[in-house]
């Protein structure tokens, strides 16, 4: 059953929400900085109980408050950004309960088989997630790295799926052109994970309502998580609020 996942999105050491197609050096287009520490937001979501959520760190300067996450929420959180086979152990034995890792797995804009087989000595299939966000393409939807600007020749497809779900425990996949927007979600790509994933996957961009939930559910017969950011209230949003999210997770769990 389709289940809601919550975020800490990190930007320039602040929790925010941002238009994930905009990041890059200089910055991003910012939906919301919350006046609240990525700890804040930690114990609300252990406090309510709610699972597999992650904590996103968005470039540099993001650590400290990443690490305060983890720390308030042990087990309770999987962190990205930056991820490599050197330092996973670390957010690791700090309290995440997953890392997600996207860029480091590519050389020279390759998929990186070799990369894959070193994080997985650190992590074990069983606390790594592969993060497989993307951009469409005029062939469907290719990986995107280096902040979702580089988009690389890896397609997320019915054969990479199948392949790749045997190197972790779940995937996360951020639609890059509709993330941050609430233009609604990315309906083709969700209905092909739900078609061809075999293990959890958890679906993040243009979510802007409580009926993006029952829509996911129904395009990925229940397959299919749902992280929603900018349109929730604790992040500024108004087209959904976290108490009708918990309430759709007792409903569907």
């Amino acid at each position: 059953m389709t289940q809601f996942r919550p975020c800490i999105d990190l930007h320039q050491g602040k929790v925010k929400q941002i238009v994930g197609g905009s990041l890059n050096d200089k910055g991003a287009k910012e939906n919301f900085i919350s006046e609240y520490d990525a700890k804040y937001y930690a114990s609300l979501y252990k406090e309510q109980g709610l699972l597999g959520g992650h904590v996103i760190a968005l470039g540099k300067g993001n650590k400290a408050e990443s690490l305060e996450a983890l720390k308030a929420y042990p087990q309770g959180l999987q962190f990205g950004g930056g991820v490599t086979a050197r330092n996973a152990s670390e957010f690791l034995n700090a309290g995440a309960s997953h890392v997600i890792v996207t860029s480091y797995l590519f050389e020279n804009d390759e998929f990186s088989w070799d990369r894959l087989d070193k994080i997985k000595r650190e992590t074990g299939t069983e606390r790594l997630i592969l993060d497989l966000s993307c951009r469409r393409t005029n062939n469907g939807w290719s990986i995107a790295t280096n902040r979702w600007q580089t988009v690389t020749s890896t397609a997320v497809n019915k054969e990479n799926l199948i392949e790749l779900a045997d190197h972790c425990d779940e995937f996360l996949i951020h639609a890059a052109d509709v993330e941050g927007l609430q233009s609604g979600i990315d309906e083709d790509l969700v209905r092909l994970l739900g078609e061809h994933c075999t293990i959890p996957v958890t679906y993040a961009g243009g979510a802007r309502s409580i009926d993006d939930l029952q829509k996911v559910h129904q395009l990925s017969n229940g397959k299919v998580d749902l992280t929603i950011g900018s349109a929730l209230d604790i992040f500024g949003g108004k087209g959904i609020t976290l108490e009708e999210c918990i309430h759709w997770n007792k409903q569907h769990a």
